[in-house]
Protein backbone atom coordinates (compact mmCIF):
# COMPACT_ATOMS: atom_id res chain seq x y z
CA UNK A 1 0.00 0.00 0.00
CA UNK A 2 1.43 3.74 -0.70
CA UNK A 3 1.67 6.16 1.99
CA UNK A 4 -0.61 8.92 2.02
CA UNK A 5 1.42 12.22 -0.27
CA UNK A 6 1.18 14.61 2.96
CA UNK A 7 4.12 17.25 3.32
CA UNK A 8 6.72 15.58 5.61
CA UNK A 9 5.52 11.91 4.45
CA UNK A 10 8.39 11.56 2.04
CA UNK A 11 8.91 7.80 2.27
CA UNK A 12 12.67 7.34 0.22
CA UNK A 13 15.49 9.20 1.23
CA UNK A 14 15.22 12.41 3.58
CA UNK A 15 17.11 15.19 4.36
CA UNK A 16 16.97 17.72 7.70
CA UNK A 17 18.37 20.68 8.91
CA UNK A 18 21.66 19.71 10.93
CA UNK A 19 21.46 19.95 14.64
CA UNK A 20 25.03 21.52 15.19
CA UNK A 21 25.75 24.69 17.01
CA UNK A 22 25.52 27.26 14.20
CA UNK A 23 21.98 28.10 14.82
CA UNK A 24 22.76 29.00 18.20
CA UNK A 25 22.25 32.66 17.07
CA UNK A 26 18.40 31.79 17.14
CA UNK A 27 18.69 31.26 20.33
CA UNK A 28 20.43 34.23 21.46
CA UNK A 29 18.10 36.24 19.69
CA UNK A 30 15.31 34.90 21.74
CA UNK A 31 16.53 35.71 24.48
CA UNK A 32 17.83 39.26 23.46
CA UNK A 33 14.10 39.94 23.08
CA UNK A 34 13.00 38.94 26.17
CA UNK A 35 15.75 41.04 27.53
CA UNK A 36 14.86 44.18 25.85
CA UNK A 37 11.15 43.67 26.82
CA UNK A 38 12.02 43.04 29.92
CA UNK A 39 13.82 46.45 29.75
CA UNK A 40 10.87 48.28 27.95
CA UNK A 41 8.74 47.56 31.04
CA UNK A 42 11.50 48.24 33.45
CA UNK A 43 12.33 51.34 31.94
CA UNK A 44 9.04 52.51 30.80
CA UNK A 45 10.98 53.51 27.47
CA UNK A 46 9.31 52.16 24.01
CA UNK A 47 12.94 52.04 22.03
CA UNK A 48 13.52 48.95 23.93
CA UNK A 49 9.67 47.30 22.30
CA UNK A 50 11.84 48.37 18.82
CA UNK A 51 14.92 46.43 19.54
CA UNK A 52 12.89 43.44 20.84
CA UNK A 53 10.25 43.91 17.93
CA UNK A 54 13.60 43.53 15.53
CA UNK A 55 15.25 40.50 17.41
CA UNK A 56 11.87 38.54 17.64
CA UNK A 57 11.56 38.98 13.92
CA UNK A 58 14.58 37.36 13.48
CA UNK A 59 14.42 34.54 15.69
CA UNK A 60 10.74 33.72 14.42
CA UNK A 61 12.05 33.98 10.40
CA UNK A 62 14.80 31.47 11.59
CA UNK A 63 12.37 29.13 13.51
CA UNK A 64 12.73 26.47 10.76
CA UNK A 65 16.23 25.88 10.98
CA UNK A 66 15.54 23.93 14.69
CA UNK A 67 13.21 21.72 12.94
CA UNK A 68 15.91 19.24 13.28
CA UNK A 69 13.55 16.14 13.05
CA UNK A 70 11.61 16.99 10.53
CA UNK A 71 12.43 16.28 6.91
CA UNK A 72 13.49 18.80 4.63
CA UNK A 73 14.18 17.43 1.50
CA UNK A 74 13.82 14.58 0.11
CA UNK A 75 12.87 12.39 -2.87
CA UNK A 76 10.95 9.14 -3.06
CA UNK A 77 9.57 7.12 -6.77
CA UNK A 78 7.12 9.56 -7.05
CA UNK A 79 9.77 12.79 -7.52
CA UNK A 80 11.88 15.70 -5.30
CA UNK A 81 10.22 16.81 -2.23
CA UNK A 82 10.78 20.17 -0.68
CA UNK A 83 9.19 21.65 2.51
CA UNK A 84 6.78 24.24 1.83
CA UNK A 85 7.15 23.80 -2.11
CA UNK A 86 5.97 20.49 -2.83
CA UNK A 87 6.22 17.22 -4.81
CA UNK A 88 8.28 17.34 -8.49
CA UNK A 89 7.51 14.51 -10.97
CA UNK A 90 10.83 12.97 -11.98
CA UNK A 91 10.49 13.65 -15.35
CA UNK A 92 9.64 17.14 -15.20
CA UNK A 93 12.57 17.82 -13.99
CA UNK A 94 15.36 18.28 -17.05
CA UNK A 95 18.33 18.53 -15.00
CA UNK A 96 19.81 18.49 -11.37
CA UNK A 97 23.18 20.24 -10.50
CA UNK A 98 25.13 21.09 -7.56
CA UNK A 99 26.57 24.70 -8.12
CA UNK A 100 29.25 26.73 -5.44
CA UNK A 101 29.10 30.14 -4.98
CA UNK A 102 31.08 32.46 -3.47
CA UNK A 103 30.08 34.16 -0.76
CA UNK A 104 32.32 36.68 1.15
CA UNK A 105 34.71 34.57 2.70
CA UNK A 106 33.13 31.08 2.14
CA UNK A 107 31.50 28.45 -0.40
CA UNK A 108 28.14 27.99 -0.32
CA UNK A 109 26.69 24.90 -2.23
CA UNK A 110 23.47 25.12 -3.96
CA UNK A 111 21.31 22.68 -5.62
CA UNK A 112 19.75 23.65 -8.63
CA UNK A 113 16.71 21.90 -10.01
CA UNK A 114 15.69 22.93 -13.81
CA UNK A 115 12.25 22.03 -14.70
CA UNK A 116 11.38 21.02 -18.27
CA UNK A 117 7.74 21.39 -17.40
CA UNK A 118 5.38 24.44 -16.10
CA UNK A 119 5.43 24.55 -12.49
CA UNK A 120 1.69 23.66 -12.33
CA UNK A 121 2.30 20.17 -14.38
CA UNK A 122 5.69 19.56 -12.53
CA UNK A 123 4.47 19.37 -8.99
CA UNK A 124 2.28 16.04 -8.10
CA UNK A 125 1.42 17.49 -4.85
CA UNK A 126 1.59 21.66 -4.19
CA UNK A 127 2.24 22.74 -0.65
CA UNK A 128 2.92 26.73 -1.88
CA UNK A 129 0.15 27.53 0.21
CA UNK A 130 1.42 27.72 3.99
CA UNK A 131 -0.53 28.72 7.22
CA UNK A 132 -0.49 32.30 7.93
CA UNK A 133 1.43 32.11 10.70
CA UNK A 134 4.69 30.55 9.06
CA UNK A 135 4.02 32.52 5.96
CA UNK A 136 6.79 34.78 7.22
CA UNK A 137 9.19 32.26 8.15
CA UNK A 138 12.32 30.95 6.13
CA UNK A 139 11.83 28.78 3.10
CA UNK A 140 14.27 26.20 2.39
CA UNK A 141 13.51 27.02 -1.57
CA UNK A 142 13.95 29.77 -3.88
CA UNK A 143 12.69 29.88 -7.81
CA UNK A 144 13.69 31.67 -10.20
CA UNK A 145 12.04 33.22 -13.54
CA UNK A 146 13.57 30.55 -15.61
CA UNK A 147 12.25 28.20 -14.31
CA UNK A 148 15.08 26.92 -11.63
CA UNK A 149 14.48 25.52 -8.25
CA UNK A 150 17.13 26.80 -5.84
CA UNK A 151 18.20 25.04 -3.16
CA UNK A 152 20.82 26.15 -0.06
CA UNK A 153 22.49 22.73 0.93
CA UNK A 154 24.88 24.51 4.00
CA UNK A 155 21.84 24.05 7.05
CA UNK A 156 21.49 19.94 5.79
CA UNK A 157 23.00 17.31 8.25
CA UNK A 158 24.05 15.56 5.05
CA UNK A 159 27.36 17.00 2.48
CA UNK A 160 26.15 18.66 -0.43
CA UNK A 161 27.78 15.86 -2.51
CA UNK A 162 26.24 13.54 -0.96
CA UNK A 163 22.54 15.05 -1.37
CA UNK A 164 23.20 15.96 -5.17
CA UNK A 165 24.84 12.44 -5.91
CA UNK A 166 21.46 10.91 -4.52
CA UNK A 167 18.89 12.97 -6.16
CA UNK A 168 21.04 12.58 -9.45
CA UNK A 169 21.09 8.75 -8.92
CA UNK A 170 17.01 8.53 -8.34
CA UNK A 171 16.74 11.19 -11.05
CA UNK A 172 18.18 8.66 -13.49
CA UNK A 173 16.63 5.17 -12.16
CA UNK A 174 13.01 6.94 -12.28
CA UNK A 175 12.81 8.99 -15.07
CA UNK A 176 13.46 6.00 -17.39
Amino acid sequence: MIAPLEEGNVGGYSVAYSRDDTYFPVYITAALALIFVTASWIAGELYWLLLAAAAAAFTYYNIPLLETGRPTIGANQYGIFLQAFGLIRWRAIERIDLAEIAERAMTVHELQIVLAAPLGSALVVDWRKQPAWRRLMRLPWRMNHTNMVRVNLEPFDQPPDVIHRTFLRMWRYYRS
